[in-house]
């Protein structure tokens, strides 16, 4: 059995869509002026339809297809109360599914600072590396970026305390880089580092040229 609020919601579902009709609707208006509650659930469900508002033009069909229709159809019969409410309810969960889900499938995966990865050579460069609870995505931020020849790239590697370098992927030398570290166990003890390879990467899988940044879990 569906509580007052569901019903409340599917109630205002329905107005917000101008699918509740006659006496309910009426009733329904009447319950707006007194009760505040119901009128901010209403203001809710109007915001979340807004954007589907005006997104189509008004077709009217010719008066021969509604009279097919008509005849088409098998004789009415009046469904009690409890399935329009159910029905109402049923609706306004499938709306807020198809309007909400997509929201919050799509937004990225909160990130907190990892380590910061220093140069080698002592210079003021350097990287704050930043990841997701589960340490599978990875954002890397340069702090003064240093200038990278054309004929070259720069490339992220862990490296797992007495094991080879396993490569992240390349990495942007002057913007803010996201990559997934799904192959590889960020572990305490892991070295991520940075090497200056030839443009597009290593061609051997390990690192071959220098370490120029580099810091441990």
């Amino acid at each position: 059995m569906k509580s007052r609020q569901d019903i409340d919601s599917a109630l205002s579902a329905q107005y917000a869509l101008g699918t509740l009709r006659g006496n309910a609707r009426l009733h329904f208006e009447k319950r707006l002026a007194q009760e505040p509650e119901l009128a901010q659930q209403l203001g809710r469900w109007q915001t979340l339809l807004a954007p589907f508002e005006n997104t189509t033009q008004q077709q009217i069909p010719p008066e021969r297809v509604w009279k097919k229709i008509q005849l088409s159809l098998p004789p009415q019969k009046t469904a009690p109360l409890w399935y329009w409410n159910y029905l109402g309810w049923a609706l306004a969960a499938g709306l807020a599914a198809i309007i909400l889900v997509p929201y919050f499938t799509s937004r990225s995966p909160e990130l907190a600072p990892l380590v910061v990865l220093n140069s080698s050579d002592a210079a003021k460069e350097q990287w704050v590396v930043n990841a997701d609870r589960e340490r599978k995505t990875l954002q890397l931020v340069p702090v003064q970026p240093r200038e990278i020849a054309a004929s070259n790239s720069l490339e992220l590697w862990a490296i797992p305390s007495g094991a080879k370098p396993i490569s992240l992927g390349l990495v942007n030398a002057h913007e803010a880089t996201e990559l997934t570290a799904a192959n590889v166990a960020l572990s305490p003890g892991t070295t991520i580092a940075i090497s200056l390879e030839p443009q597009g990467g290593s061609p051997t899988g390990q690192p071959t040229g220098p370490v120029i940044f580099s810091g441990t879990l």
